[in-house]
């Protein structure tokens, strides 16, 4: 619940002409689509720049990372012989010399997809008279599971949820108990009922008695 609502916002953001880096998610269903997510934003938007990414992968117990994904604005994207061709796809910016979303896509998640992922940004920044290059690298480890698991945040809304409702239940019991407490406070005790209906019948017959 918590990632879609995080990509979300990224991309009411970006339609505003801003940048938000959000982490990845690191758990994905076999079989299914996955985006893995890698934000790196231009901290000077006004600066022009020109980026290219790659991303390699390292399954588990390997001892190395290779090479999978190579993405630049005039080359295009290209992908390594092997477990992801055919599979991932670039999924980040496009029609701009500059890239500040290098997410990829993988169509169908399979076991061997599971592993360590670096995903590198090479930039190239152009100031007056000179160009400045820098190279970043953000690291994540993905999961291949069989059936969705829930995560941390539904499950704390859904305990919020029976919280709140023990709690308005309480209170709406406590409501009631004030109320009525207020209304028989504002009645009559019993005896003096008695006494009033006694003393207007005695009223009654002196009346009567009067009027003979």
């Amino acid at each position: 619940m918590l990632l879609p609502l995080l990509l979300a916002l990224l991309q009411v953001w970006g339609a505003l002409g801003g940048c938000v880096e959000v982490a990845s998610g690191t758990e994905a269903v076999l079989g299914l689509p996955f985006r893995l997510l890698c934000i790196a934003c231009k901290r000077r938007s006004e600066t022009p720049a020109e980026a290219e990414s790659e991303w390699f992968f390292r399954p588990e117990g390997a001892p190395q990372f290779e090479k999978i994904l190579h993405y630049s604005p005039e080359e295009g994207e290209w992908v390594a012989p092997g477990p992801f061709f055919g599979v991932m796809s670039w999924n980040g910016s496009r029609g701009t010399r500059d890239l500040q979303d290098l997410s990829v896509w993988l169509a169908a998640v399979q076991h061997n997809h599971a592993g360590h992922y670096v995903c590198r940004l090479k930039r190239n920044l152009t100031f007056e008279g000179y160009t400045y290059s820098l190279a970043r690298n953000q690291t994540l480890r993905l999961a291949v599971v069989e059936k969705a698991r829930r995560d941390l945040a539904s499950i704390v809304s859904e305990i919020l949820m029976y919280v709140l409702i023990v709690v308005l239940t309480l209170w709406l019991a406590a409501e009631m108990l004030y109320c009525y407490r207020k209304v028989a406070a504002a009645a009559p005790p019993p005896d003096s009922a008695s006494e009033y209906l006694a003393i207007t019948s005695e009223s009654k017959e002196n009346g009567g008695q009067a009027a003979e």
